[in-house]
């Protein structure tokens, strides 16, 4: 073909998934695709599922919608977990070309190199069998998919060029009664700290000021290699060109105090620990299946602020759960009022098929799942406020953003405060150090 096929991707999710859309993309020879927006019109459109809620499902199909809105004769092709945990649903979908698993998926050119090297009719709308490719989420990538043995695919973004998610960890080997991501990306893997090492570099190469190291479980980091997330961030810290590292969700059982420690003591690892709480109230830890109760977050959440008494510490909660009475979630609110945590992701619970929790008849009614997860999302905006308060006057360091917003330039500090200052070319990708001492009308701090 002399023009080359227009390509557009949409990533729904973690931030895990922006990191492997970001490498799918990257796998596309420049020869062939040329990428555009979403919005615009392409040949190909691509959207990287997620399956943690209804909702994350509800908005693919959407998307496919909107896909063949905008160009009726394109290609939609749906790949990661949604597409490995509902391939026959999804292969029957209007629409859809093409169903790719969470191994498949970084293969794509291969897949629909083959399909039209056929002449298969990809946008007919109800693909047979052959155009649905899905391993099983048990077993690890098959070998040609595979950095190591261990089947792990490592990803990274370089959008921006400020800011990269680096894949270090995939799958999950503990078996929560609500999830579904062991179903769809299989057992706990990661690579060896040498082979992380050397994308990193790359990375750091590429100007990029700050990593942020993201997987499904990232405290298991090198278990089936004998190795772990400190001795990880205890190499990568001396990459030169690499100012800042980010850690995303680690669990509190695996945050352990040498982590915590090494955070507060290296400059590089920024004072910013997210931790899974899901409730409050041990009762539902236990049915949940988590692995710790409130007297420990409650232990890991002092260290935190004995070593960085300035760290945010960022929470995901559940509610609506099975079980979830009036008066547990009380109890659970009680919690969270008096932990010094700094924010919450607030997720109203939804039933997945082919979990423990899903088989539960003590559901609560969807109308009281948002209500209580509207009564939390404001609490945390009243712990973000204090958290906002306590850390005026603080000076700090921040790492300014290359997108110009209007007349300004955002940029987040060591600790996760969103900054604004007048935009300057000059100071895009820099980082430079400020006194949190001004915030505008809408509480955004500003220099």
């Amino acid at each position: 073909m002399s023009a080359k096929t227009t390509i557009a991707f949409h990533t729904l999710g973690c931030k895990l998934n922006y990191s492997e859309t970001a490498t799918i993309s990257r796998n596309m020879p420049e020869y062939l695709y040329s990428r555009v927006g979403f919005d615009q019109v392409a040949d190909i459109y691509v959207i990287n599922s997620c399956t943690v809620t209804k909702n994350a499902e509800k908005r693919c199909r959407e998307l496919i919608r909107k896909a063949k809105k905008i160009n009726p004769g394109s290609q939609v092709v749906v790949v990661g977990c949604y597409a490995q945990i509902r391939s026959a649903k999804l292969a029957n979908y209007p629409g859809v070309s093409l169903v790719l698993g969470n191994n498949e998926k970084f293969s794509l050119h291969d897949h629909l190199r083959n399909i039209i090297a056929k002449s298969a009719p990809l946008n007919n709308g109800h693909p047979g069998k052959e155009y649905v490719c899905r391993t099983d989420s048990r077993q690890t990538a098959r070998p040609e998919h595979a950095n190591s043995l261990s089947g792990f695919v490592p990803s990274y973004s370089l959008e921006g060029r400020t800011r990269s998610f680096l894949k270090i960890q995939d799958g999950c080997d503990y078996l929560c009664a609500y999830c579904t991501i062991p179903l769809a990306r299989g057992r706990s893997r990661s690579n060896t700290i040498a082979e992380t090492l050397l994308v990193a570099e790359k990375i750091a190469a590429s100007g990029i000021r700050e990593v942020v190291l993201t997987g499904v479980n990232i405290g298991d980091f090198g278990k089936r290699h004998g190795e772990t997330l400190c001795r990880l961030l205890k190499e990568m810290v001396k990459i030169d060109g690499l100012p800042r590292i980010r850690l995303s969700s680690v669990e509190p059982d695996l945050l352990h105090d040498e982590l915590i420690q090494l955070i507060a003591a290296e400059p590089k690892l920024m004072p910013h620990v997210h931790m899974p709480l899901q409730s409050g109230s041990d009762q539902l830890l236990r049915a949940m299946g988590r692995r710790y109760d409130t007297a420990l977050f409650s232990k890991k959440i002092d260290a935190i602020r004995q070593y960085m008494p300035h760290a945010c510490i960022a929470v995901d909660l559940i509610t609506g759960y099975p079980g979830e009475t009036e008066s547990v979630f009380r109890e659970s609110c009680q919690y969270i009022e008096q932990a010094g945590i700094s924010y919450m992701h607030v997720f109203t619970y939804s039933e997945r098929e082919n979990t423990r929790a899903a088989s539960q008849d003590n559901m609560v009614h969807p109308a009281e799942r948002k209500r209580r997860s509207e009564m939390l999302w404001q609490l945390s905006g009243e712990k973000m406020e204090a958290f906002l308060r306590d850390n005026h006057q603080l000076t700090t360091n921040v790492l300014w953003e290359k997108e110009q917003l209007g007349n300004h330039l955002f940029g987040y500090t060591e600790n996760y405060i969103r900054v604004k200052t007048r935009y300057s070319v000059q100071k895009a990708n820099t980082i430079e150090p400020v006194c949190l001492n001004t915030r505008d009308a809408n509480g955004v701090y500003t220099v």
